[in-house]
């Protein structure tokens, strides 16, 4: 496993990270026994930084996340999220803060966070959504000061709107956080324009989430996949979005090669090939996708020629508007 420095906190973290929102449910079936089983898997092959929230599950995924932490003997970084009180998939732009992360709210959410995960502290807590409109209020700076004094969370963040990288530019430039999280895949390359340049400049750390476009970018659908029953993805790859996602996907195996021998391995050597990013955090539920991931931090990133090709498989739309109607 390789690790990169994480911004300003100094942290040496791993660069394939563990995202936890399936260990909440939501994914069709899952045990918490495998997921447990995943995560200890991860530990032994070096992953030490893992990402959930407290919606995920109503909390389920910081519960066993949490089970499966303590005790381990291993270092490790946890980070979570504290949702909008309006509980808005992104807020709405007239929405005040004041509504959607008072001080007394962000600060239950990380205590309640904390009591999940059953560990000493939360080394990374993040708002959930974001507004730029808000960089100048009061509330959340509060309450980050705050809770750090108490010993609850060792860094703040923010975790950016869905496919809306330019939306934290202000707050990132502020110097007032610590690490932004982002959807960044070889679909969606725009937080290399802005955001990633700004983070480099004020030393914040930067967190990949969605490498894999929700499955797609493994190369393991094809235009007849059935999602299980209680698997969001059915309404996120509904109508022809499924099929017009496979034709665009299927035009990345030739960039296959020794030492990218699969569409996983593309996917996420693309993310991790900007210097900006500290670690991408693909979804693991099971110990085989942990083994196939970990596997690719082999010390190897793509070429600048391969990067540049690269670019002309960008496309940017937002396949989360309407995922759950």
């Amino acid at each position: 496993m390789q690790y990169r420095r994480f911004g300003r906190t100094g942290w040496s973290i791993s660069e394939i990270g563990f995202g936890c929102w399936g260990l909440g449910g939501g994914w069709g079936p899952m045990d918490d026994a495998q997921g447990k089983q995943a995560i200890v898997r991860a530990l032994e092959l070096g992953v030490n930084f893992f990402d959930t929230a407290f919606v995920y599950g109503d909390g389920h995924s910081e519960r066993v996340l949490g089970e499966a932490l303590r005790g381990c003997g291993r270092p490790f970084f946890v980070a979570t999220k504290v949702p909008s009180k309006t509980m808005e998939w992104p807020p709405h732009p007239t929405t005040p803060i004041a509504r959607a992360f008072p001080f007394d709210w962000i600060t239950q959410c990380a205590k309640t966070s904390l009591q999940r995960l059953g560990l000493e502290r939360i080394d990374l807590l993040q708002m959930h959504v974001w507004l730029d409109a808000w960089v100048q209020a009061e509330e959340w700076r509060r309450a980050r000061d705050d809770l750090k004094r108490q010993g609850i969370i060792r860094a703040f963040g923010i975790s950016v709107n869905d496919h809306d990288p330019d939306s934290a530019l202000k707050l990132v430039a502020s110097g007032e956080v610590d690490s932004v999280q982002v959807i960044y895949n070889i679909f969606d390359q725009r937080p290399a324009e802005k955001l990633f340049p700004l983070c480099q400049e004020q030393d914040v750390g930067v967190i990949v989430r969605v490498p894999f476009d929700e499955g797609s970018l493994t190369g393991s659908f094809t235009p007849q996949t059935k999602f299980p029953r209680g698997d969001w993805r059915a309404g996120y790859f509904k109508g022809e979005r499924l099929a017009e996602t496979c034709a665009r996907v299927e035009k990345l195996k030739p960039f296959l090669r020794p030492g990218v021998s699969s569409l996983s391995a593309l996917a996420l050597k693309f993310a991790l090939s900007h210097p900006a990013v500290s670690t991408a955090i693909p979804g693991m539920r099971r110990v085989a996708n942990v083994e196939a991931n970990c596997a690719v931090s082999d010390g190897q990133l793509l070429t600048p020629d391969e990067l540049q090709r690269l670019k002309a498989h960008a496309w940017p739309r937002n396949y989360y508007v309407g995922a759950w109607a």
